[in-house]
């Protein structure tokens, strides 16, 4: 496995094709350093000892000890540590720790790309060239990422309904040696500090769409593709730095006539396996937010508490009722998540089938819960901040910036005039207006809202899964037998 600076090494090897605000930069710009540091915090704690249970695996194709970020889920037990461990390195990092979307990618790809060849009769190759790719992945402890989200057009009409043909990612071309892909992803968090680039479809398709049934990888400096990236960055502090600094990146991913190589082709044209793709990443990744969103919460509630007890308030019945809130929606998104695991088999829902066989044998999260937990806390992100801001009030919004506490002219005044709590120092409380400040007030915290609320699939989606896949009919057959109705 990687450490750090290592992985850190490999960004600085890479061809330059990241633009921010019209500029070409180098992967390791100071813009993106807050999102690497970010994602170093994963290859530190995977080489620490203490955490080596849960943040690392074995390999069922190796036996070797792996990252788990690269690893297939074997198990119930292999479900349970990938959320655990996600809670964990998301209160590390005060926030989204970047790298669940390639293990989320590889296990649906893993499946999908089996079931594909199985269909086939033994035509096409997809597994085979995915299992190489995933050993290559596990054994060099690669940074993935899922471009999934095209940025599709009129949202009222199908891929091939579109006048422009590339607004959703799709094959032009078929060679002997290869295909060409032209088309952009968007929203593809950590693509442009990520060693590989999985590409997945964004829907159902139609029999007729097969040429938007396309799944490949390719790293992310690969020729004919072009990153357009936003940083999500806080404040730089000069005098009162933070504990830990998180960062944040995402990219529009244009491919422009891009060849990729046969081995590195998943899926090519299976209409059917082009949307179960795109629902089983949706569910994997839904499984990664009941890890990372009660993380979040833990934060929150943190947060809250310290916010009620440097104002002075801690003991009022309105915080009480504010923090228990905060604790029922992330707890009840977690527990949604354990289940999923519990209840998760090498089985996935098909419409019109229910719970099927599926795939070579890697476990699938149980997908009523896994979307149960995600709506749930997706929902709660406003809610969240609404309440911090109402315990806060609007000190973080109008807080002095740094240079004045430590300008003798005024930084007495204010440690006097800031001060609540008797039993709270002034430097202390500063710090955490800071720390509110950021949360509520940033650029950043705007993008982590939004993100926090779509991430994995806006509310809808999940309200759609559940309901499509929920056991209505024997709900309602319960209460008919009660009421006595004979039909």
């Amino acid at each position: 496995m990687r450490t750090t600076e290592q992985y850190i090494e490999g960004l600085r090897k890479m061809r330059r094709n990241v633009y921010i605000d019209g500029n070409k930069i180098d992967r390791d710009d100071e813009l993106q350093m807050d999102c690497i540091n970010t994602i170093g915090t994963t290859f530190d704690y995977a080489l620490d000892p203490n955490y080596e249970d849960l943040c690392t695996a074995t390999s069922h194709l190796t036996g070797e000890k792996i990252s788990r970020f690269c690893h297939i889920h074997q198990n119930t037990d292999d479900l349970h540590k990938k959320q655990d461990m996600t809670r964990m390195l998301c209160q590390v990092a005060g926030g989204c720790i970047q790298r669940c979307m390639g293990i989320d990618g590889a296990n649906a790809i893993y499946a999908v790309s089996y079931e594909a060849d199985k269909q086939n009769n033994g035509s096409t190759e997809y597994h085979k060239n995915f299992l190489k790719w995933l050993e290559r992945f596990q054994k060099e402890d690669l940074v993935g990422c899922c471009a999934q989200t095209d940025v599709k057009g009129d949202r009222m009409k199908r891929p091939s309904r579109q006048k422009d043909p590339d607004l959703y990612v799709h094959v032009v071309e078929k060679k002997s040696d290869g295909i060409v892909v032209r088309g952009c992803k968007v929203h593809n968090s950590e693509a442009s500090v990520a060693d590989e680039i999985l590409v997945v479809p964004t829907r159902y398709l139609l029999p007729e769409e097969s040429e938007w049934a396309v799944a490949f990888a390719v790293p992310g400096d690969w020729e004919g593709v072009k990153q357009v990236v936003s940083a999500h960055n806080l404040r730089k502090r000069q005098h009162f730095p933070r504990g830990f600094t998180p960062g944040a990146v995402d990219s529009y991913t244009i491919f422009e006539d891009t060849f990729i190589p046969w081995e590195r082709v998943f899926l090519c044209g299976e209409s059917i396996h082009g949307g179960a793709l795109a629902l089983l990443f949706a569910l994997f990744h839904r499984h990664s937010y009941s890890g990372c969103k009660p993380a979040i919460g833990d934060l929150l509630i943190g947060t809250a508490a310290l916010v009620a007890e440097y104002n002075g308030i801690q003991k009022a019945k309105h915080v009480r009722d504010r923090l228990a809130e905060i604790i029922m929606t992330t707890e009840l998104g977690y527990a949604a998540g354990y289940t999923a695991s519990d209840l998760g088999k090498p089985e996935m829902y098909i419409p019109g089938m229910g719970s099927m066989p599926y795939g070579p044998g890697s476990y699938i999260p149980h997908s009523i819960y896994s979307n149960v937990g995600r709506c749930l806390t997706g929902e709660a992100v406003y809610r969240e901040a609404e309440i911090l801001t109402d315990l806060s009030g609007g000190m973080p919004a109008t807080f002095p910036y740094e240079g004045d506490f430590v300008n003798p002219e005024t930084k007495d005044l204010l440690h006097k005039y800031i001060m609540r709590n008797p039993d709270v120092s002034a430097e202390d409380a500063a710090q955490l207006w800071r720390y509110v400040g950021d949360l509520l007030c940033s650029s950043a915290s705007g993008v982590a809202s939004i993100g926090n609320y779509h991430g994995g699939g806006s509310p809808i989606m999940e309200n759609i899964a559940i309901t499509s896949q929920y056991d209505l009919e024997s709900r309602k057959q319960m209460v008919k037998r009660l009421a006595g109705i004979n039909d």
